[in-house]
């Protein structure tokens, strides 16, 4: 990426400060309150975006997308080296089940567009293709930013009911240390199977990142001026002046 540098040393640990807390693990629903970065540092989707580009998205854990001049349907194709952080292989199943359970038990956000799918369908082993019941030119990008999720972890549990359960996911980082309320640690993954793509390389250079939570913005602010977080970031014009 044009913002990433591939020769970036590797290595230290940066640590955010939040205001509020945490009562959950699962980002993806309703219920509970899940720290922010859970699903950014560990969870991947079928393809990414570039932050210097309006909407255009590359291929994560897909090696591959097609698609119809009417984008009346999308197919994806599994790069055959994608992998969960526990060894275990991404497959088309965790894929069909992650957007059939985010479109029906998920966050209200997924169910709009899984409601313009009409039909789901394996077309090989590594291949799903999604058609639209709606025209909507956005509908097969959108089908790419679905966060993709191990089937097995969730065999015989409630998806829609808040837990502290720490979601396997694809993506660079793990969950280290957590407590609920105070902080979370993320802990780079040192076999994470995408490390060498073209689309990561500068990318995930922090050894450990961690989010640290306050009563209020305030409280946030002052642990920021001393020193107890690496960063700050001010919304506001006139706190800023």
């Amino acid at each position: 990426l044009p913002y990433a540098n591939p020769d970036a040393p590797k290595g230290g640990r940066i640590i955010f400060g939040e205001a509020g807390g945490f009562d959950s693990l699962n980002p993806y629903i309703l219920k509970g309150s899940a720290p922010w970065g859970l699903g950014l540092h560990t969870v991947e989707s079928l393809m990414a975006r570039s932050i210097d580009e309006p909407f255009t998205l590359y291929g994560l854990l897909a090696e591959s997308v097609e698609t119809d001049e009417s984008r009346s349907w999308v197919e994806f194709t599994l790069r055959p080296e994608a992998r969960f952080s526990d060894g275990s292989p991404v497959t088309v199943e965790d894929v069909m089940w992650s957007y059939e359970t985010l479109g029906t038990l998920g966050h209200p956000r997924y169910r709009n567009v899984w409601g313009k799918v009409a039909r789901m369908e394996r077309t090989g082993e590594r291949s799903v293709r999604f058609t639209f019941n709606a025209e909507d030119r956005e509908l097969a990008l959108l089908m790419g930013m679905r966060p993709i999720l191990k089937k097995a972890q969730w065999e015989g549990k409630d998806f829609a009911e808040s837990s502290l359960e720490v979601p396997t996911g694809s993506g660079p980082y793990v969950v280290a240390d957590f407590e609920p309320g105070r902080f979370i640690t993320f802990r780079r993954n040192p076999d994470y199977w995408g490390a060498n793509l073209g689309f990561n390389r500068g990318l995930n250079n922090f050894d450990e990142i961690r989010y640290d939570y306050f009563g209020d913005g305030d409280v946030t602010f002052q642990a920021f001026t001393a020193g107890e977080t690496s960063s700050f970031r001010e919304s506001s014009a006139s706190k800023w002046a």
